[in-house]
């Protein structure tokens, strides 16, 4: 996969969950029970994929003969990725949902949203310089700036009404357990697991999380056609697939970046309840659309390659220099594709 393939697969990502907000409001059901049944279907859809993953590795690894193992490929051998990251990866995913909704329940929509959203590709980029001294291009900060601010302005319409101190920490809080999360992904990723085997554990422990809340927030709604369809929906599209395609598309896209292209998800969001719902978008939310896409395609763009070193500078002739350090930990060729 090609860095800009990387780059369309995260937004195709953006596209599904952008359609949550609008077949959750045709849901008969609140949106905690519908956020803990999106997690528990979906975790379990993405659990059995990263199974079937697993499976695939193993008789990959099977020889002609039985019980005979094959010579190891170069590149394809795994770093150990610690349990323990994983596993607080699966619970910032359950917990980023509960605060999402919270913050959304005490500061409104617009504005826990664009918060939670819109902090997301900071944290990640901050994150990710931290962890794994990645530090974001300039282009990548003017860029997410921009969008931020498209996304602000596309999701209050200019107002600044409803605002609620609690509130707006839950949706910070919310950001940084989506960027930690997605971080972590980037890392077990890039230590050469399988994007679908590392979307499978971490939601997959999410969708365990959240079992309990599913029940205690009653089940009735989902004998319902529409219930049960909008939950099916939620769990397998704009879940388990979207997470797929998240998970590969990070294999070619920095963790920062892909955090910016994610914030697609709000401009979909838009345009289908102005479609669907009949929802009325004003002059001024339609120029923070016009940014939040021009700030996504300069993101998406391929940067400059750098230019070659001259030999007969500071280097033998015939030798090759260093090779510039990449912008996300190498990442071996996932078997199970």
């Amino acid at each position: 996969m090609t860095p800009r393939s990387g780059s369309l697969t995260v937004v195709a990502a953006a596209v599904l969950w952008g359609t949550a907000g609008t077949v959750g409001a045709l849901a008969p059901a609140g949106s905690v029970p519908l956020a803990a049944a999106r997690l528990v279907i979906g975790g379990a859809v993405l659990a059995a994929v990263a199974a079937r993953a697993a499976r695939a590795t193993r008789v990959g690894r099977v020889g002609p003969a039985a019980g005979q193992a094959t010579p190891s490929v170069p590149g394809r051998a795994a770093r150990r990725v610690p349990r323990t990251l994983l596993a607080a990866g699966g619970l910032a995913v359950a917990a980023y949902q509960l605060c999402f909704f919270a913050a959304v329940a005490r500061t409104g929509v617009a504005i826990g949203t664009v918060v939670a959203i819109g902090s997301g590709p900071v944290f990640t980029g901050l994150l990710s310089w931290l962890l794994d001294r990645t530090r974001p291009s300039g282009r990548w900060a003017v860029a997410t700036s921009a969008a931020i601010a498209g996304c602000a302005v596309l999701t209050t319409g200019g107002g600044a009404g409803g605002a609620d101190a609690g509130g707006i920490a839950l949706a910070l809080v919310g950001g940084l357990l989506y960027a930690f999360y997605a971080v972590t992904a980037a890392r077990a990723i890039g230590a050469g697991m399988g994007s679908d085997t590392v979307m499978g554990v971490l939601f997959g422990a999410a969708g365990l999380i959240m079992l309990p809340v599913l029940v205690a927030g009653g089940t009735g709604w989902l004998a319902e056609p529409r219930g049960l369809l909008a939950a099916l929906y939620l769990g397998c599209a704009a879940t388990a697939l979207a997470y797929v395609l998240y998970g590969r598309g990070l294999r070619t896209t920095p963790v920062a970046t892909a955090a910016t292209l994610a914030l697609a998800e709000p401009a979909v969001a838009a345009i289908l309840g102005l479609v669907v719902l009949r929802e009325h978008l004003s002059a001024l939310s339609w120029g923070g659309l016009v940014l939040l896409a021009a700030s996504l395609v300069v993101v998406a763009l391929p940067g400059r390659k750098p230019a070659p070193r001259d030999a007969s500078i500071g280097e033998t002739p015939g030798r090759a220099g260093p090779d510039p350090a990449p912008r996300v930990p190498a990442t071996a060729p996932d078997p199970t594709t």
